[in-house]
């Protein structure tokens, strides 16, 4: 691919607005079938599978616009009426129930469903689990080691760890608002109610020194020691640590970690374009496939949610049966997480007593 085909490419996908869309098509060859995505799987995955799944398939131009998980169902309700978007990949399966509930999503069968726990779907078809994603403490190891790190939740609560603590901005990321439900719910299953989860968060709240805005701020914040630990995913420690040689090592909480479904779906839209509406579709089963699977195991750290695949060929860290899983209840998140954030922002960020 020459520079001007994918400088047209990135503007294109980064950009999806219909007069620069106009002004760029004259020069960069609208001839070619296209398919948008919106996911928050980061550059690295998402340059991959599209050059892959373009050079499996000549003549078709990949767009993918790279974003929080929270954003994206956020503009895919903006766009309800007139969507940008072919796909949605990657975000916690509760907001996918949120987007099926509001008739954003489109269902569709894939052909590997059957190798799918049922926990792992949507009963209507609308999304499907891809990875399963453990959320984990998160330390600088030039900071910390394994050893003297925190080993559980409760532990982020301990005084030393006062002014030491970086969180990425909760609000638009589904990985924080996936960690902020499951310390909320470990109370709220035994006490129907979420204000002893409330007040974890707000001794969280008290220990926490920044909460970046941005991912890259937040990966920087760390990486120069501005603070020794965080909460985050699996898979992007390992990713930042191994393609930027980022200070990054990880604790698999001891007392358990919510194991996220993330998901894949195709985004409704009331008039479709057979052809590309098909397109969707074998991009769809492409990025699903077990050498799909298996490859994003080794090269991205995701841990797959297909009961057929080989895990021998992939470390045992990205095996699921690995990991100890916290009870979850996806629906309550998907009815309650919005609430719930919006009372963390306004009730408890910055507002713990020092």
């Amino acid at each position: 691919m020459t520079f001007a085909e994918n400088f047209c490419r990135r503007v294109q996908g980064f950009l999806l607005l219909p007069l620069i869309g106009v002004w760029l098509g004259a020069g960069c060859g609208t001839q070619q079938q296209q398919i948008i995505i919106y996911s928050p799987h980061g550059k690295e995955l998402l340059e991959d599978f599209a050059s892959r799944f373009e050079q499996a398939h000549p003549g078709v131009n990949v767009e993918w616009l790279d974003m929080g998980s929270q954003n994206v169902l956020d503009r895919l309700r903006s766009e309800k009426a007139n969507p940008q978007a072919d796909l949605w990949w990657g975000a916690p399966s509760p907001l996918f129930m949120q987007a099926a509930a509001e008739g954003l999503l489109e269902p569709y069968r894939p052909s590997w469903a059957a190798q799918l726990e049922a926990s792992y779907h949507d009963p209507q078809e609308r999304w499907y689990g891809t990875y399963l994603t453990p959320e984990v403490i998160m330390f600088n190891s030039e900071k910390l080691s394994k050893e003297n790190a925190p080993q559980d939740w409760d532990e982020l609560l301990e005084p030393q760890w006062r002014g030491r603590i970086s969180i990425r901005e909760p609000l638009p990321s589904g990985t924080m608002r996936a960690i902020f439900f499951a310390m909320i719910y470990r109370f709220h299953r035994e006490q129907h109610s979420a204000a002893a989860g409330f007040d974890w968060l707000r001794h969280l709240d008290a220990n926490t020194k920044s909460y970046p805005g941005d991912q890259a701020l937040f990966y920087i914040a760390l990486a120069r020691g501005e603070a020794d630990l965080s909460l985050w995913n699996l898979p992007d420690v390992l990713l930042r640590r191994e393609k930027d040689n980022y200070p990054f090592d990880y604790v698999v909480p001891r007392s358990g970690t919510p194991m996220v479904p993330e998901g894949l779906a195709l985004v409704a839209r009331k008039q479709r374009d057979q052809a590309r509406s098909e397109l969707a579709k074998k991009f769809y089963e492409f990025v699903t496939t077990p050498e799909s699977f298996i490859y994003a195991a080794k090269q991205y750290y995701r841990i797959p949610t297909r009961r057929d695949l080989d895990f021998s060929q992939i470390r045992p860290e990205f095996n699921p049966a690995q990991y100890q899983a916290m009870p979850m209840d996806w629906q309550l998140f998907a009815d309650s997480s919005t609430v719930w954030m919006q009372y963390w922002d306004q009730n408890i960020r910055h507002k713990s007593n020092p």
